[in-house]
């Protein structure tokens, strides 16, 4: 009977740690494993979200790259046009002094030749009085003949 009475002993030790065991050891432990799993899966949710963040964000990455790419070729599209403008407006303020130029130097040039004709009619109506002179034999005064002297230049 000893038997008997050790085995319900031991029966109601187990019994008694059964009941211990699942009133305060079990309840934490549970927890703990509830709060880690928890744990775990927030921890794969923001994985989750951080994985499609990330690809939003490169969509968007790739997205201003391709657009900053756009806009740099066209700004070095403007640059080239504005270079050409500058370059046009350029040529065309060269051409115009180059026309002012050759405008003044022509200018300048038939009012040498229109002195030089003058300085010739005088030198050819002073010689046309001192010829006539020497062929009359007689001295021609210029100042008294100015009217003649002034034809004779006109007809030169």
């Amino acid at each position: 009977m000893n038997l008997n009475l050790t085995m319900w002993y031991q029966a109601g030790v187990f019994f008694i740690l059964a009941l211990f065991t699942m009133k305060f050891v079990w309840p934490p432990l549970i927890g703990a494993i509830d709060a880690r799993r928890q744990k775990i899966a927030d921890g794969l949710a923001a994985a989750d979200r951080a994985r499609t963040e990330a690809q939003v964000a490169e969509k968007r990455v790739q997205a201003q790259l391709a657009s900053a790419g756009e806009e740099g070729q066209k700004r070095v599209l403007d640059a080239e046009k504005r270079a050409q403008l500058i370059i046009d407006e350029a040529k065309n303020t060269a051409s115009a002094e180059a026309a002012r130029i050759i405008a003044a130097a022509k200018a300048e040039a038939d009012n040498q030749v229109t002195k030089a004709r003058e300085e010739l009619r005088d030198q050819v109506a002073t010689l046309a009085v001192k010829g006539a002179e020497q062929i009359l034999k007689r001295e021609v005064n210029a100042a008294a003949h100015a009217d003649l002297l002034g034809q004779l230049k006109t007809e030169l």
